[in-house]
Order: C-alpha cells, then structure tokens, then sequence
C-alpha cells in the first residue's frame, strides 16, 4: 500500500470523477475542484456526443467495482446501421455477443460524481483554478484571473481538466515542453430523435446510426429514455456546410434531399439546428504530462483525440487503469510511478489520436461504399476462421485491451495485404474460395 498523501484533482468530468475513486481505493484524501456548477444540479444538453463504452472502459470501471453501476445506465449495441439514401444496411461489429455501449455524457457524469462522493472523494464546484505552483503542488483559486486568489497546498495535483486544462497552461510554460493543437475544418451539432408516444425508440435501439454522405455525415445513438442524441458533423465551410445552411428552410431542404429518412424521426430539426451551438474537434498533444512527483495530466488534458473511434473517454479511463498498475508495482515512488506511466501512456495516446481521425474517413465516406463492405465481409470471415492470425483493426481498438500502437501497426500491415487481395481480378465473386483463403494466409507471411 501507499503512504497516504492529500491530493487535488482539478476537474470533475468522468476522467477526474474515476481517478479520485482509484486514489481513494489506494487510501489518499481526494479534492476535486471543477469551475462549473454541480452538474447534477443542473439541466444538461446541447453539447454532447453520446459517449460508447468499450473493453478498456469496462476493465477501469470494473478494477475498482463501479462498473455494474454503470451498465444499468448503457445500451448495448451490437452494429451499425448505415443509412443510404434509399437502403438501410446493418453491419456487426465484432464476434456474437461483442458490443459497444452508448451512454449519455451528462447521465454518466452525474452517475460518476456521485460513485466518487460514496467512494469518500470532496467536491468543491465553482472553484476556479487560475494557476499551480508546480514545485510544491499549490492551487490558486479566485473569482477572477485579476483578482484576489487563495492558495491551496497539496502533495500532488492531478490535471483532469480537458483539452483546454488550466493545469497543462502552466506547465506549457516551462522550457523542453512540446504541444500542439490541431482543429478539425468540420464542426458538430446535437440533435434529437425523441422517443415515440410508448416510450419506445423510433429506430433499431440496439444500433449505432450512422447517414455516411462523404465530406459529412450524421450519427444516431440511443438513450434509455427511448430518444437518441444525433449528431450532425460536417464542414464550417463551402457547399455542404454550416456556413451555407442560415435559414430555416436551407436547413429543412437539406435534410430531405440528403437524410430523406431522418425527416419524420427528427421533428424539431431547425429549433435544435439554430438553438443548438456548432462546436469544434481538436486533437491536442502535449509532452512530458508530469513534473517530478507532483503534478500529472490525466485524459483529455494531455491527449484530446477526435470522437470517431468513441475511444476519447475509453484512452482516458485507460489511463488511469495503466498509473494504478504503476502505483501498485512502485509503492511510494511517485517520481518512477510518474515516469512509467507518461512513457507508456504517450505513444498509445498518438496512436488512437491517429486512428480517430482515419476513422472519420471510415465512418462518413466508406461505410457507403459497397467495395468497402466487401473487404469487411473478406476481413470478418477471414477472421472468424483464423482467429489468431487476423483480428480487424476495429476489433483490437474496441473489444481488446491490447495497445493502441500494436493496433495501429498492425492495422497497416493488415490494411496493405488488404488492398492487394482488393486488387485481384472478379474478387467480387470468388472472395469466398479456398484460393482467396490461401493467398490470404501467404501475405500474412
């Protein structure tokens, strides 16, 4: 066990909500800090992608017991559902049985604080945190950044504070630390299905919804009220865009000529469209993510990705699996535990950071495409007969714990062997022959 220390945790998301649950589990006084409200006091939305839970955000939530918790809360989901203009496809997503799980941000959040508070953690909401003396933990918080601050010391800070941390704004401050930040030229926008009249979904409830149309493309989760939170992501600007759609009717045109079947299941589409913000993607990298043994950055903080793997909350949560290894094996070596975890942790950050943002690719422009869906087809039956020898690059991000950077190499490699056997003439036909099987087997060579 580890000497007991007192230990800020500056935000209060799901990231800062599991961390204090793990370093109560581990016997320290946990304080959480966060600027906002509590967010159970206070009505949630316009903001969200629905969040999808997979194995490693499952492996952090059931290390420390909370997990069952959380399932009463999640829907499984099992597929995609790939809207075509004039067909519907369902694709599966990994072996029987294997799913992702959508569940409400705010609804998990909320769940999270509360699994935190039991755990013993304290809250402090609208506390803003302006700076951290990084050599001896301080926080300073005040009303305003020109105004008057309290000084708060502590043994160890950890920055759970998201992309735009407070905590990171400080260390970026020191010489020999890189960081960068990437938007994305396309923004997103919530929408909403609700539930029918019965309280039942008006689309297949056990589905990822997904309308792919190339540079744009709307998705669909469900929620356990019977709505599902839509999001619509496409450029700020040119044809299809946020720019070119201003009024009311842009906005009513656009739907019926490009997601004719969304039309009776989203009646309040311009309400939601123009009420609703258009926010950014930002993929954000930082190094290092400590500073010797008292200050750390956790989850978005020090590697926000892009949603389109829904892996932004799983890497983070991972995270915090990986440092509470580190404090098992390392005991009070804070400074080692430190440096384990931020060398390990770093080049699996990038890795998902690149594949989520390959994956929109996927998701808006090759879901549509029958060639694609073949190659699926080859991959999933490939995989099913020959299990250790082919996992889909999917399936390894999503219903494995194995790291990121193995997923990506071996993703590569995969994806190569791949466009060769795309390459042989009439594959259309014959992808289900022994001789397809046995080219297969000699690439992998």
């Amino acid at each position: 066990m580890q000497t007991p220390k007192k230990i800020a945790v500056v935000g209060s998301g799901l990231v800062g909500s599991l961390l204090a649950i793990y370093l109560r589990k581990a016997g320290h006084t946990v304080h959480i800090y966060d600027r906002s409200p509590d967010i159970r006091q206070i009505q949630f939305s316009g903001r969200s992608i629905n969040l999808a839970m997979s194995n490693r955000g499952w492996k952090a939530l059931d290390g420390v017991g909370v997990g069952d918790a959380v399932r009463e809360i999640a829907i499984p989901m099992g597929k995609r559902a790939i809207h075509l203009v004039d067909k519907l496809n369902f694709q599966n997503y990994g072996q029987e049985g294997e799913c992702i799980y959508s569940i409400s941000r705010g609804i998990l959040n909320r769940k999270m604080i509360d699994l935190a508070e039991e755990a013993g953690a304290e809250f402090f909401f609208e506390h803003k945190i302006w700076d951290v003396t990084l050599d001896d933990a301080t926080l300073h918080i005040g009303e305003t950044e020109r105004g008057a601050w309290e000084e708060k010391k502590y043994d160890m800070v950890f920055g759970a504070d998201g992309a735009f941390s407070r905590i990171r704004h400080r260390m970026q401050r020191q010489s020999m630390f890189n960081y960068s930040q990437e938007f994305l030229n396309i923004g997103y926008k919530e929408l909403n299905i609700p539930a029918n009249l019965d309280g039942t979904h008006k689309l297949d409830k056990n589905s990822f919804h997904i309308w792919p149309r190339g540079d744009y493309m709307l998705i669909a989760l469900p929620n356990l009220d019977g709505s599902f939170t839509c999001t619509l992501f496409m450029p700020f600007d040119g044809e299809n865009s946020f720019s070119s759609l201003t009024e009311r009717k842009d906005v009513e045109v656009f739907f019926e000529k490009n997601f004719p079947d969304s039309i009776e299941v989203i009646p309040n589409l311009a309400e939601d469209f123009f009420k609703n913000p258009t926010s950014t993607l930002v993929t954000m990298k930082c190094f290092p993510w400590t500073y010797e043994d008292k200050v750390a950055l956790i989850g978005d903080a020090c590697h926000a990705i892009v949603p389109f793997y829904g892996q932004g909350m799983n890497a983070g949560f991972e995270d915090i699996s990986y440092l509470y290894e580190m404090m098992e094996k390392y005991g009070d070596d804070w400074e080692i535990i430190f440096s384990e975890y931020q060398i390990d942790r770093k080049p699996n950050a990038d890795a998902i950071a690149e594949l989520s943002y390959r994956n929109f690719m996927e998701m808006s422009s090759k879901t549509a495409d029958e060639k694609f869906l073949l190659q699926k087809k080859i991959e999933k039956s490939f995989s099913d007969k020959y299990p250790d020898k082919w996992i889909p690059l999917y399936s390894r991000v999503t219903f494995s714990d194995r790291p990121y950077t193995e997923a990506l190499t071996l993703g590569d490699e995969q994806n190569a062997i791949m466009e060769e056997v795309m390459r042989i003439p009439n594959i259309k036909a014959i992808w289900d022959s022994p001789e397809i099987e046995k080219k297969m087997l000699e690439l992998l060579k």
